[in-house]
């Protein structure tokens, strides 16, 4: 127990690295529905919804604003890589790590279920079987109680950042 709650700077320094031009790409063509290499605000707004989102329709324009630098109305690749890493490197770990546990713990009951995350994979549009997702619950559920809890979530992630 006392080697997961000691600091480990190079765990810390695995956290806050930034995501990979290729990551990005990534999330950057779930949010860009028509593959037109832009984010409309109808695009941001559909996919913020699809996670649970209630943004209104001028917190979604705000949002375009903020994100919009060249003023055309899009967020393009670049504009959405400055944001996602200046927030990776803003926010503490925790914190990220808090949020997207509770991006999967849609009915806020401090557990993922399987039907959870095959939920919110499908919304991301990832396509896997409620199988596949009853199986990836399972290789992290330390305590058999058939979900995954924030601890197992956070051990599953540590482990997966460091190896």
């Amino acid at each position: 127990m006392a080697a997961t709650t000691t600091p480990n700077t190079n765990n810390n320094e695995s956290v806050k690295a930034r995501p990979t031009d290729e990551e990005l790409q990534k999330v950057f063509d779930q949010f860009d529905a028509n593959k037109d290499g832009k984010i409309s605000a109808t695009e941001l707004g559909a996919v913020l919804k699809s996670l649970g989102s209630t943004y209104t329709e001028s917190e979604i324009e705000r949002v375009m604003e903020d994100i919009d630098t060249d003023r055309d109305g899009y967020i393009n690749l670049e504009e959405f890589a400055a944001i996602c890493r200046s927030s990776s490197s803003s926010s503490s770990p925790s914190t990220e790590l808090k949020d997207a546990f509770d991006l999967y713990d849609q009915d806020k009951n401090g557990l993922i279920s399987s039907s959870e995350l095959h939920l919110v994979l499908n919304r991301l549009g990832m396509k896997c079987s409620f199988d596949d997702c009853t199986r990836m619950i399972t290789s992290v559920d330390s305590d058999g109680d058939g979900n995954v809890n924030f601890q197992e979530f956070e051990k599953m992630m540590s482990t997966n950042i460091t190896n």
